[in-house]
């Protein structure tokens, strides 16, 4: 054997899942941040006060969410080209999804369910899962060689 790691087909389809699943969220950050009213309005149906909650949030906590959602899907977009750097960008994405988490759910003047209903602490969550399980996946494969 030459020592090279075959790339196990579960790779491509946890990376491009991946992809696809956080090509979503730095689409929503992108659409929102530029104040799209498409998305804004028609897509999420969000209200003129929901609409304010967003304009109202302090620059560092929209730089976290800029953290968190492009760390992400660096992260994916390094998955499927097999780096090693895919754990190092995942890490970034969790410190800025924790960031953002302490803003929305700690920080904010709003409170998020009295505005939004319960989405957004079931969206969050689910986040969180989804990010724990895409490092902790990157470090298996890096670790198995997978990953250089």
């Amino acid at each position: 054997m030459n020592g090279t790691v075959r790339t196990p087909w579960h790779l491509w389809v946890v990376g491009m899942l991946s992809l696809l699943w956080n090509g979503f969220g730095v689409t929503d950050y992108m659409m929102t941040n530029l104040k799209n009213m498409w998305w804004l309005r028609d897509f999420a149906q969000l209200t003129p006060e929901q609409i304010a909650y967003f304009d109202s949030t302090p620059s560092w906590a929209t730089a976290a969410w800029a953290f968190g959602v492009w760390g992400a899907f660096a992260g994916s977009l390094l998955l499927v080209l097999r780096s090693r750097h895919a754990v190092t960008a995942f890490i970034v994405s969790l410190a800025g999804l924790a960031f953002s988490t302490l803003y929305q759910f700690a920080l904010s003047p709003v409170d998020l369910t009295q505005l939004f209903g319960p989405g957004p602490m079931f969206t969050t969550l689910v986040i969180w899962l989804i990010e724990i399980a895409l490092l902790y996946y990157a470090r298996r494969q890096t670790g198995k060689g997978v990953l250089r």
